[in-house]
This record gives C-alpha cells, structure tokens and sequence, in this order.
C-alpha cells in the first residue's frame, strides 16, 4: 500500500493593529523543501509519522509577533507557496496538507487572511485533499477557515509548552484520517461555536483558573468515541477584526456527539468569563517597582507589559526604561540593581561596538518604530558585554547605567529563557529585580523569579483592551461590554467542507 502525500505550508504572525511597526517577508524566515522537515523533530526520518507518509515541505514562514504585515511581501510569500504546491501537484498527486499557522496575523488592506491563503491553496489542490490545520491558542477561528479545513486543533497550554506536541497532533491526525478514508465519511465533522469572549493571554493562562478547568475538560472530550479532537480558542486581543473572539470546535464523526461537547466547552468558557483575572497582581510600572523594592525576595520579576515583543509590540516604546532610569534608589553604591530587558538602539550598538567593552558612552535608544507611547531615551553607562550572531537581536549589549543594566538590541528580541541573560554576564538569579518585556513569564523566568508582578504600562499590546480603541470587533463582547442582556447563543453549527468562498 502506497503511503499518503502530504504537502506542508504556512505563515505565522501573531499581529497587533494597535502597533505602528510593521512586518516584512524576511522577518518570517522562510523554510523551503526539506528545511521544513528538519525544523520539525517529529518529521525526521525514522519517526513514526515520517514513515507514515510521504512530507512535502513547499515553504513555511513563522515570524516574531509584531505589527501588520506589509501586503506585497505578504503577496510575494504567498506567491511562492502556491508556484510550489503548482509544482507539486503537476507532478505528484497529493492527499493532504499540513496548515502550519499561527491564526492572528494581519495584512495591509485584508481580512481574515489565513482563510484567504487556504483558498488560494484550495484552488490548486482542490477539494478532495484533505487539510489539517494547527494553530495557537491565541489565533482565531473564523467560519471561513474553518470551512475550508478538514481538521483544525490548537495548543492546550498557556505558556504554550505543548507547541510541539500540538503539531504533531495535527499531522496524526491526518495521517489517521486519511488511512481510514474508506469510512463511512469521507471526511470529518466539525461543530463550530463562536463566543462573544475576547482577554488577553496574561487573564486566560491556563497555569490558573479558570483557564486550567477548562482546558482540562479537552482530554475528557477526545476520549468520548467518535470524537478526533477537541480545541478551545481564546482568540488574539491584540487586532481589530470581526474574527476576533473566543471560538470552540470539536471535529468527529458523529454529529450529535461533537454538537453536544462542543457545547459543553463553549458553555463552560461562557459561564466562567467573569472569572477570568490577570494571571499575576498588577498594577501601574511605579507601583510595581516600589513592591519590588519593599519585597525581600529576590530576582523580583516585573513584566512590562505593554510592548511585549511577543504578543506583537514594536518593543521599543521607551516608557517602561525611562521610568527605571528615573528611580533614585539605583544611583546609590551598595543599592539594589536591575536588569532591564530590553530596547532596541541600533544607532546605540554602533557606538558601543566601536567604544568596546569598559568603555563610558552617552547612547540614545528606543523609539524608532514606537514614538507614539514615548520618546527616545539617552544614556551615559559603562558597556558591560557586547555579543554578535542572534538570530532576532543580530547585535546585543549591556550598558551599565549606575545600578541598572540595560539591555540594547540592534533588533527587538524577546528574553525568554536564563540563557539569552548568562550569555550577556549578566546574573538575572542575583539580581534584586528584572524588568522584562513580557505578559506572562515564560516558563524559565517563572521557575526563576522568587516574586512577580505584572506592570500595566502603555504600548500596542496594552492590557487594558478598552482603551486601545476597537471598533471592528462584534459587539456586545466581553469585557469591552459588562451588562449583557441575556446570554449569547452559544448553539453548534455543523461546517461542513467548502472550497468556495462563502457570502
């Protein structure tokens, strides 16, 4: 028995429309051909999946999250993906098509644009490969999407940890169904509900509740027969679009019993949304840093949540460091020290590559993309390390300013793991507190921190959504609306495959 062909595409980028940065087609760093399977350790030959089916890598391109993407280099990606799979198909019939997505990414001058690259997909493939699609849980599933794809899922943790995991379920899962095509369907079912619920990850972690109950009910779901998956979207609070929201979908073969867990997920989701709080205290950047300085527990973690680069802030609003810098306590020897992660300065990195390590400088950083929360901020430090060759900041440096040092970056890149710090000598365990540009700590920051607190600054990932200025979004919506007058229909709509758009 010849194996199933199966081809692999796809862009991500989680985008913020509140953010004036904007995207370009090399920050997604695209994969061709067989770069794509050794990006993926579960496709590596001698695996079960990999022996399972015949991959075809066509291209791939997942970017930091950051502002909108630029339409012609969305147009100049998505041209090469269909060239590619119009190569493929001319030659080799193919059975199916991994979707490998984020499911918040944003162009110029379109909407909902995962479905529109599906459909351009589908206009190659036709409609009888079947498709599988994964994606954050922080993506959103509109009915057009979900039209258009036979099996979808998501990851189930927040900080998602199950990433990985959550791929290669979506691969299985198509390998199964496209072994069992002989059925009594000829693809799968899916109940779709969407629910009038839009939060931010940093109130949605799955670490607390109500978020852990509730993604805890997917593995009581999948085990029902004739259930293949169950998947739960917070959706991306970030983007103002009409497919922004909360959406349940369980995919099986037997409609009553996908209609009936669908609803008792969307119901769950629904009955607990007042429930949902930030996933640490929080409160203004000032206050943060006076509770981390009355605190005896040290590293102190502070998030500065309003740029996070990767929830797609530009990550150089200079609010947060300008507040730091004006804080008296650290000008005082003996007193405590910071760590502040990070602002990009690629003006600044010059000046300090050429000074060298031990040198004093006065560099000016910040606001180069961003200008709109704050102004630039200049510095006069001693360069503490200088460090080349990373794949998002290209250059990075430490200038110590007094008792803070200050992470500069040519490029905005996120500081997720002890690591990315060690690699600059810098101690972040030792440290009395690290600011870092983040929602939720990432699972090695929260290992680490021995207290933490999310500051609420400005930037275009605010956590107070309201003030950001949706007006696309359906209305009403929790929270941007408190009083709803009766509780939403949250009745399962069966979607059933389309390769045409729908009205």
């Amino acid at each position: 028995m010849s194996r199933p062909v199966i081809a692999i595409a796809g862009l991500a980028c989680e985008t913020s429309t509140f953010s004036p940065a904007r995207t370009l087609a090399a920050d997604f760093h695209p994969r061709r051909g067989t770069e794509i399977l050794d990006k993926y350790p579960f496709l590596h030959v001698g695996t079960p999946l990999a022996e399972a089916a015949e991959w075809k890598g066509l291209l791939i391109g997942h970017a930091l999250p950051g502002g909108t993407v630029v339409q012609a280099d969305f147009e100049s990606l998505c041209s090469e993906i269909i060239a590619r799979v119009t190569d493929l198909v001319a030659t080799t019939p193919i059975d199916g098509l991994w979707f490998d997505i984020h499911g918040a990414m944003c162009v110029e001058g379109m909407a909902d644009v995962e479905a529109e690259l599906l459909r351009r997909i589908r206009v190659v493939i036709g409609p009888d490969v079947l498709v599988s699609t994964s994606m954050d849980l922080h993506g959103n599933v509109s009915r057009q999407l979900a039209h258009q794809t036979d099996l979808i899922t998501c990851y189930r943790m927040a900080p998602h940890e199950d990433a990985w995991e959550t791929k290669k379920r979506a691969c299985r899962n198509l390998v199964n169904v496209l072994g069992s095509r002989t059925g009594r369907l000829k693809r799968p079912l899916k109940a779709w509900i969407p629910i009038p619920i839009l939060l931010p990850g940093e109130q949605t972690s799955t670490r607390i509740e109500p978020a852990k109950s509730l993604y805890a009910l997917i593995p009581e779901v999948e085990a029902l027969k004739d259930v293949l998956d169950a998947a739960i979207w917070v959706g991306y609070a970030w983007a103002d679009e009409p497919r922004n929201h909360a959406v349940v979908v369980v995919t099986g073969w037997a409609e009553d019993v996908i209609i009936a867990q669908a609803k008792r997920l969307a119901s769950f989701f629904w009955e607990s949304h007042k429930e949902f709080h930030f996933v640490a205290p929080s409160g203004s950047l000032q206050s943060s840093i006076d509770k981390a300085l009355l605190s005896s527990s040290r590293p102190f973690f502070i998030s500065d949540s309003g740029d996070n680069p990767t929830a797609g802030g530009a990550g150089d609003v200079t609010y947060g460091l300008i507040q730091l810098l004006g804080r008296a306590e650290f000008c005082q020897e003996g007193g405590p020290t910071a760590i502040y992660a990070s602002i990009p300065g690629p003006e600044a990195l010059a000046i300090i590559a050429n000074a060298g390590v031990g040198a004093t400088v006065t560099v000016t950083a910040g606001a180069l993309v961003d200008n709109i929360h704050s102004g630039p901020v200049t510095m006069t430090g001693k360069v503490h390390s200088i460090k080349y060759g990373d794949i998002h900041a290209e250059v990075e440096a430490v200038l110590q300013v007094q008792n803070i040092y200050v992470i500069l970056t040519r490029r905005r890149k996120p500081y997720h793991l002890e690591k990315d710090f060690l690699e600059l000598d810098l101690r972040p365990r030792t440290s009395d507190i690290v600011i870092v540009k983040i929602g939720y700590l990432e699972p090695e920051l929260f290992d680490m921190a021995a207290d933490w607190i999310l500051a609420l600054t400005p930037g275009g990932v605010d956590q107070d959504l309201p003030r950001l200025g949706h007006h696309r979004i359906r209305r009403p919506m929790w929270p941007f609306d408190q009083d709803f007058s009766h509780d939403p229909d949250l009745s399962a709509q069966i979607i059933p495959f389309s390769n045409q758009p729908l009205n």
